[in-house]
């Protein structure tokens, strides 16, 4: 492994979590979104393991990750436990979260649930629960437009097989149609996703993440009154926050950004990025590690 980093497994939550790490000082870990694996942070790992201990898993289900069967074990309460045992497994009582897409929302989750586990917070391109939530629930057609697929993913088995037709081609063109520059994504980097797509049960379990958690057509369906009890669940979170946002995500909205600050009860900035799509850390990776520094690193 170049440069000093280093695979590892840690057993927590009753399963067997891989992860790379590389440098040394305060625990730094890195949350991947959907259908990615560890590999997301390639740009990232160099840079922030100068100054701190950066552990980047593949989340459960993902990757060389173990793969419990059944919806069930991709709830969100599980995905929280697994990094906050991660966090005491490496003998931690604390760390740093950064989290992009699916690995934003447990870290979002973690630091409403969990907050002594946290140091600092830092989102990329995902918007806060409860801001998607109520995007739904006051029916803001765009955002409905661009989250037809978690629609889709509700199916049983069809998306798997519709995701892995023709050595996985809906899911490469995805991974380079969410980019502005799709100069990011090299032959290289979709060969390593489709062998981590291609793992048995991969497929499966990172879908289940929308199954488990974002069966939004019957949260819409709910009563009023059962919606509010919903939305009054999160708390408000208590970590020094960063939120950085491509602007151009075709999965999400950049209006969703507008108001989180209401989220949050300690410090709180957002910095967007302009030109730049969902996968904006490896899209506009000099911009991020920058903002990624700059906050990491204030006094």
């Amino acid at each position: 492994m170049k440069d000093g980093w280093k695979h590892d497994y840690a057993k927590v939550d009753e399963i067997k979590m891989h992860y790379v790490v590389a440098g040394s000082g305060e625990l730094v870990i890195l949350l991947h979104g959907f259908p990615e694996f560890w590999y997301s942070w390639r740009h990232q790992i160099p840079v922030l393991s100068q100054h701190f201990r950066v552990v980047a898993p593949d989340m459960r289900g993902y990757n060389e990750t173990d793969k419990p069967e059944g919806i069930r074990s991709y709830s969100n309460s599980l995905l929280i436990q697994d990094i906050a045992d991660l966090i005491t497994t490496l003998g931690e009582k604390k760390a740093t979260v950064i989290g992009h897409d699916w690995g934003g929302a447990v870290a979002w989750n973690l630091a409403m649930t969990a907050p002594d586990h946290l140091k600092n917070l830092v989102i990329l391109n995902c918007p806060h629960p409860l801001s998607l939530i109520e995007a739904f629930l006051s029916m803001k057609f765009r955002q409905l437009q661009k989250s037809w697929y978690i629609f889709f993913f509700q199916l049983p088995e069809v998306p798997e097989k519709a995701l892995s037709r023709n050595n996985y081609e809906f899911l490469r063109k995805m991974v380079v149609g969410s980019a502005v520059n799709r100069q990011a994504f090299t032959e290289e980097d979709l060969n390593k996703y489709v062998e981590a797509w291609s793992k048995p049960g991969a497929l499966t379990a990172s879908v289940n993440y929308y199954r488990a958690n974002m069966n939004i057509a019957q949260i819409m369906m709910m009563p009023p009154e059962q919606q509010q009890k919903i939305t009054k669940i999160f708390r408000k979170v208590k970590s020094p926050t960063l939120v950085i946002w491509g602007e151009d995500d075709v999965a999400l909205d950049k209006s969703l950004t507008t108001g989180m600050e209401k989220f949050v009860d300690g410090p709180y900035a957002i910095k967007y990025i302009q030109n730049c799509g969902h996968r904006v850390q490896q899209e506009a990776l000099d911009q991020v590690n920058r903002y990624l520094l700059d906050f990491l690193k204030r006094k």
